[in-house]
């Protein structure tokens, strides 16, 4: 096993930074020392707070009970159109009929109309800024063709982002049986808008919108009162109770807030509203290595080259508590013998983190670099010389 010193540096977290949740491995969340203050009480049937450049969670409360979404479903639906505008599939000037069963959605709505024709633009706004059921199910019939063929892929989407505790059954938020979600899972879904769609993430910041002369206020009051939130969504059903995800950057850092089943709009607000500023507080997210930067170079046995440079395709991140950095021991420990051929991105080892001597991190050392086998002679010489190694 392989040991070597690090100078972890505060993270700079850009828009569209590609980290994923699965960034920090059998990573538990570390607990703040007794200097660090402590972790609010959250009045909430469920919660979670996590950093999002580190995608570790940091505070959780009944995270992975299914729970009605409500209209924190909008996230998904939003998701998915964003996929389409990507590849312009659709485009933001196009302009859309309203069908009957939009114009008829029950609950909040944006007040499309059947006879006059909206842009997918205004249909974004009208879902994103006045969670408008209208809207969400006239962009789904858009994109997937009816709401229910929409629906299915919502659910594939969420399959592959991890959201095992989730099924949709609609494209609204409106209360079914067999439509539920977790704090969990929903942190990961705005996440990944964040992490995937920097380009349109700013649509939640919007604070109101005005269609069809009638102007609505966005409903995250979190957006008046605090200048470092710029999302996400809000919901609220009597099954749900009142729901917010709420998301802030101060500085490098950003965080996100999840709460579930509130008492009323301004608990829900306050409620994010604390568990952000604690995670700030308390705590610093460091970056430990670079992307595609060499870590270590690995002996290669039986390769045209002797040795395979490893290190991590992906910015790795820690979050830690504060002032804790100087504390942070790194050891590598290599697969071995590493036999050629070795493909690009193959795992070749695991760098494990400790803190004050306790784990806290895995992560996946890979290969930076192909390495073909070597010729005839070659692998046949590193065969005896393996016979005579010494583990």
């Amino acid at each position: 096993m392989l040991h070597f010193p690090i100078q972890p540096r505060i993270a700079a977290f850009a828009a569209a930074l590609l980290v994923t949740a699965a960034s920090v491995h059998a990573a538990p969340a570390v607990p703040p020392p007794a200097s660090t203050p402590a972790a609010p009480a959250v009045a909430a049937a469920a919660w979670l707070l996590t950093d999002v450049t580190s995608g570790q969670t940091l505070e959780a409360g009944n995270a992975d009970a299914r729970r009605d979404p409500a209209s924190l479903t909008k996230l998904m639906t939003a998701y998915l159109v964003f996929g389409a505008l990507r590849t312009k599939t659709v485009v933001p000037s196009q302009m859309v009929n309203v069908s009957e069963r939009a114009w008829r959605a029950e609950g909040s709505r944006m007040f499309i109309e059947p006879r006059r024709a909206v842009s997918v633009d205004e249909l974004l706004r009208g879902m994103i800024v006045q969670s408008g059921n209208d809207a969400s199910i006239a962009l789904a019939e858009l994109v997937g063709g009816t709401e229910e063929a929409f629906v299915a892929r919502m659910n594939t989407e969420a399959a592959r982002l991890g959201m095992a505790n989730t099924r949709f059954a609609n494209v609204t938020g409106l209360s079914a049986p067999q439509h539920y979600a977790t704090a969990a899972d929903l942190a990961k879904l705005a996440a990944a808008i964040i992490r995937d769609y920097p380009e349109y993430y700013p649509l939640y910041a919007q604070k109101e919108f005005r269609y069809n002369n009638i102007t609505q206020p966005n409903r995250n009051r979190l957006l008046w009162t605090d200048p470092s939130v710029d999302g996400v969504k809000t919901g609220h059903t009597e099954a749900a109770g009142w729901c917010l995800i709420a998301s802030a950057q101060r500085g490098d850092r950003r965080v996100l807030a999840v709460v579930l089943g509130a008492a009323s709009d301004a608990a829900r607000a306050a409620e994010a509203q604390k568990l952000m500023n604690w995670g700030f507080q308390a705590f610093d997210t460091v970056q430990l290595y670079q992307s595609g930067k060499q870590v270590t170079a690995l002996r290669v046995w039986k390769g045209a080259s002797p040795e395979v440079p490893a290190g991590f395709l992906a910015d790795r991140y820690l979050t830690l508590p504060k002032g804790k950095s100087d504390k942070l021991a790194l050891t590598m420990q290599a697969d071995e013998p590493l036999i050629a051929p070795v493909s690009r991105a193959q795992r070749v080892g695991t760098v494990k983190v400790a803190l004050d001597g306790r784990p806290v991190a895995d992560f996946a050392l890979i290969a930076l670099e192909d390495v073909p086998l070597a010729s005839l002679f070659g692998r046949a010489w590193d065969t005896v010389r393996l016979w005579f190694r010494k583990d």
